[in-house]
């Protein structure tokens, strides 16, 4: 008989990459901007980490605005507020971010390339 190694496959978790990073102390804090598969060709972008002193619904008002998307403000309870934008705006949502001086360059973690 041959030996197959089968991977049964399991429920994905998009911010495992996160909670992995988050459990160093004195570690950088990072806005994690990610991309979530929906059904089909719909995706969800996610940006998470950002400080909370900031209005996220201020920033979710001109990004939508920006890239002609739906988006809300959702309340997590282990990461907080999180951002949600229609489709795959990783590359947009980094670029204003940086722009609008809300975050450093190196700050930004794009996940899903």
């Amino acid at each position: 008989m041959s030996d197959l190694n089968v991977q049964i496959p399991t429920a994905f978790d998009p911010f495992a990459e996160a909670n992995a990073d988050d459990s160093g102390t004195g570690t950088k804090e990072y806005v994690h901007v990610r991309i979530q598969q929906r059904n089909g060709r719909k995706s969800l972008t996610t940006v998470q980490g950002l400080r909370k002193e900031f209005n996220y619904h201020k920033i979710l008002k001109d990004l939508k605005k920006e890239f002609c998307c739906n988006g809300t403000v959702v309340q997590d309870p282990e990461l907080g507020q999180v951002i949600q934008l229609q489709g795959d705006q990783r590359k947009n949502v980094s670029n204003f971010l940086i722009q609008a001086g809300i975050v450093k360059k190196e700050r930004i973690k794009i996940h899903g390339f």
